[in-house]
């Protein structure tokens, strides 16, 4: 018979300010105390080139201080034009790929109701353009603003990245035959860079209302900039809070430099401990559905800082219960070449409970009167334990509810992890140079001129 892994007591240290707690007890079966602290060197290294900002890729590093550094004329500015925005608009349109656009869809989606489509709202309903170049979704959309009154918010370092490109195009052609020329300049919101640039020049030539991109931030790293935090305003939530959350954990990380008392640096370590022992594959879960988003952000942010140089360990992602019943036989007994994180949000902010059934047809009686949540979090417990027998080490990241805090929490906790994650794989976790293959192929092909 088969013996059971031992799983040791260990927990990653609790942040006292916002009670986000890291838990990566059932990795001991895979990586010891011992591992941990004769590798802690590295971890604690990597953290201060990604604090003094001296590594690779150094000159993409504002995100570091950005949660301090925005001002309450900062937030004004925002919070105004957001506004304007939601008085004129029952939908807004935000045109942008990548992280111009999934920081926000993870924070707008985390925290709306899970139906906002179908349900009154006082604020405009986000919709995405320019992250695909899909006719049909581009043709549907253009279907639905017909007969709403609409807002676009486009967001381009260059202006020229061809999806989101191709999305303004058709969107502001739209949008100023519907609405006029000078009403249509009204209704568009360009964030973008600074002087150079296409729509620099455009929304200067049109008279638009812009939002500055820092030069120093790349695109992953970028929701806590008028990238994400315009549009969350307009969505009608609080960014004040969502970089409060931020702020926290920022404070909390900085002033603990070493790898016994920082999380960040322990989910670092454990991830590479993993990955040297051959589990390549990190697989985000969650039995929260709002999380979905969150997931695809955080693939973003990981394959595309760490997965270079034939090194990095693949980000997948999957939504518990329902991806149990298509990839929870290969995560029991696959490969043995993924291990998990899972996002656990405490308490839920509604109650629903099973009733009692006086046929009890279906033999759920035994359930009556517990709430669904509660019946989530043991159904997660079971999962947990039952993977962590099939030996794919468990580490868990747990918040209490899903808030603009919380969530600004997790996005500056997983950058500063993702920052100490490359740099402890030696590289650059801040440039993307395999992203320009295909683009180049694909110009090509195109006939785009000016490239051979």
């Amino acid at each position: 018979m088969k013996e059971e892994p031992k799983i040791h007591k260990r927990v990653g240290r609790t942040l006292n300010s916002m009670l986000m707690k890291l838990n990566y007890t059932n990795t001991s079966f895979a990586v010891s105390e011992e591992a941990l602290r004769a590798h802690k060197a590295l971890a604690e290294q990597a953290y201060r080139t990604t604090v003094s900002k001296s590594g690779r890729g150094n000159d993409f590093l504002g995100w570091v201080d950005l949660p301090a550094g925005i001002s309450e004329e900062d937030f004004a500015t925002i919070e105004q034009c957001a506004d304007r925005l939601a008085n004129k608009s029952e939908v807004t349109v935000v045109i942008g790929i990548g992280g111009s656009y999934l920081g926000t869809r993870a924070v707008v989606e985390a925290l709306q109701h899970s139906f906002g489509a179908m349900v009154p709202q006082q604020r405009p309903y986000l919709l995405y353009a320019g992250n695909n170049m899909s006719e049909d979704y581009l043709h549907d959309l253009l279907e639905v603003l017909d007969k709403k009154d609409y807002s676009l918010i486009v967001i381009s370092k260059s202006g020229t990245t061809t999806e989101p490109a191709i999305a303004f195009r058709v969107l502001k052609q739209h949008c100023e035959r519907k609405y006029g020329l000078e009403e249509a300049r009204t209704r568009i919101v360009a964030i973008t860079d600074a002087a150079r640039g296409a729509l620099r020049t455009l929304a200067t030539q049109e008279g638009y209302d812009t939002f500055v991109i820092p030069d120093d931030v790349g695109g992953r790293y970028s929701v806590l900039t008028p990238v994400g935090l315009l549009p969350i305003a307009v969505a009608g939530f609080s960014i004040r809070k969502l970089v409060e959350g931020a702020k926290a954990i920022r404070a909390e990380l900085l002033s603990h430099p070493a790898f016994a008392d920082n999380p960040a640096m322990q989910y670092a370590l454990v991830r590479y401990m993993l990955y040297n022992q051959g589990l390549k594959v990190e697989l985000m879960t969650s039995f929260e559905p709002r999380l979905f988003y969150f997931v695809e952000w955080f693939k973003q942010l990981f394959g595309e800082s760490e997965g270079k140089e034939h090194k990095g360990i693949f980000p997948a992602g999957a939504i518990f219960s329902t991806d149990l019943h298509s990839l929870g036989q290969y995560i029991q007994e696959g490969t043995r070449q993924l291990f998990e994180t899972v996002l656990t949000v405490e308490k839920a902010h509604h109650h629903v409970e099973i009733p009692f059934d006086e046929k009890n047809t279906d033999g759920l009686n035994y359930l009556q009167h517990r709430s669904i949540d509660e019946i989530c979090h043991i159904a997660q417990q079971g999962t947990c334990q039952a993977h962590v027998s099939g030996e794919v080490p468990n580490i868990e990241i747990t918040i209490p509810e899903l808030s603009e805090h919380h969530l600004g929490e997790l996005i500056y906790f997983f950058e500063f992890s993702c920052a100490v994650s490359g740099y402890m794989l030696d590289v650059n976790p801040f440039d993307q140079p395999g992203v320009e293959a295909y683009k180049r192929n694909m110009f090509l092909l195109l006939g785009k001129p000016g490239v051979k």
